[in-house]
């Protein structure tokens, strides 16, 4: 069984940048795409970005591309910059058995408890 962890969100201002952070425990996910989606009040949860098992292959949703990067090791990153106050939200990492991202949250197979990113104007 994996299980994520995600940190690394805080309150940042407008324009400020964060870095999000999923590691797992009791199972590597090596192998595994990996995405994180987001979750704002009243809203449904949402697709951010995706990379696949190697890093060789991301994509992104069309409001964070040029801001946002994922990237991976043994942990999931997610690097959080020109950070706008629409992007305040729960953001949560996501793990998919397959080799490949996708962009729909329920190809996935794991999930983190989320961590809160408010970004203040």
């Amino acid at each position: 069984q994996v299980q994520l962890v995600e940190s690394g969100g805080g309150l940042v201002q407008a324009g400020g940048s964060l870095r999000l952070s999923c590691a797992a425990s009791g199972r590597t996910f090596s192998g595994y795409a990996m995405g994180w989606f987001r979750q704002a009040p009243g809203k449904e949860r949402e697709f951010v970005a995706a990379i696949n098992w190697s890093g060789g292959s991301t994509y992104y949703e069309d409001s964070v591309k040029g801001r946002f990067t994922i990237s991976r090791d043994r942990t999931v990153y997610l690097q959080m910059n020109s950070l706008k106050p629409e992007d305040t939200a729960v953001y949560y990492c996501a793990a998919r058995r397959n080799s490949m991202w996708s962009t729909r949250s329920n190809d996935y197979d794991y999930w983190g408890q989320g961590t809160q990113v408010t970004v203040s104007s």
